[in-house]
């Protein structure tokens, strides 16, 4: 069995996919993990799948699934729910994470945690670069209306979440959120099912490219928002 699966789900990322690629390669050859890399494409309409295609690595296998659900989430549960490795998770394509903060990671999940949460926020972790302030005012926006759902978690929206894999298919057998809020619900759901969850610090880099619109994509976050409270369980909601 592969230790670990790294997930990486992309829409319209040829501009930076290969150089995203090559990096995860570098470094999980470098450290000799076993591993494998798997591109989700979530109904690309550029060269996304056809990069990857065409990208070829010895000793670390690289592939690509598609999903035709729109949505990162519906990308990441694609990933997740087909996944032979002992480990899965996810990172964004920017490579706003370093790909060596997956040795934390590692050492987390091969010493009993069951799911590990990158976070901006906690003791120790570090913005190399900030988000312009659109952002900035949406996230705080979004951290004060996800308190009562996030628990302990300081950072719940990191693209940067991994898994044992057993829990991981607990988990997103249930999401239902595609969108934004779909990281929030993945801890919820985490802590309700009672999973050992653990937060460990990121160096986060801000990457252009986002398409981030404080008025339109707000509205669809509280939408998002509304739904978690209404179709989760307040079970699922409270620890």
């Amino acid at each position: 069995m592969t230790e670990l699966e790294v997930l990486i789900p992309a829409f319209n990322e040829e501009q930076r996919l290969e150089a995203t690629i090559r990096a995860w390669a570098d470094h999980l050859e470098t450290s000799r993990i076993d591993a494998v890399l798997r591109v989700i494409d979530n109904g690309s309409s550029d060269r996304t799948a056809e990069i990857v295609d065409q990208f070829t690595r010895q000793g670390v296998p690289i592939s690509v699934t598609g999903c035709a659900r729109p949505g990162k989430g519906a990308a990441v549960a694609r990933g997740v729910l087909t996944t032979t490795a002992r480990y899965v998770g996810f990172a964004d394509a920017d490579l706003a994470t370093p790909t060596e903060t997956i040795d934390a990671v590692l050492a987390e999940l091969r010493t009993g945690s069951q799911v590990v949460i990158g976070s901006r926020r906690c003791g120790g972790a570090e913005f190399v670069s900030r988000q312009p302030w659109p952002r900035r005012i949406g996230g705080a926006g979004f951290r004060m209306l996800a308190k009562r759902h996030a628990g302990p978690v300081a950072d719940t929206q990191c693209g940067f979440k991994f898994f044992h894999a057993d829990a991981a298919r607990q988990v997103f057998a249930d999401v239902r959120l595609a969108g934004f809020a779909f990281d929030l619900e993945v801890v919820a759901r985490s802590y309700a099912l009672g999973l050992s969850v653990v937060e460990i610090p990121v160096s986060w880099r801000d990457e252009a490219g986002s398409s981030f619109r404080l008025i339109s994509d707000g509205r669809k976050v509280a939408t998002e928002l509304w739904r978690l409270h209404r179709e989760v369980p307040a079970a699922v909601l409270t620890r």
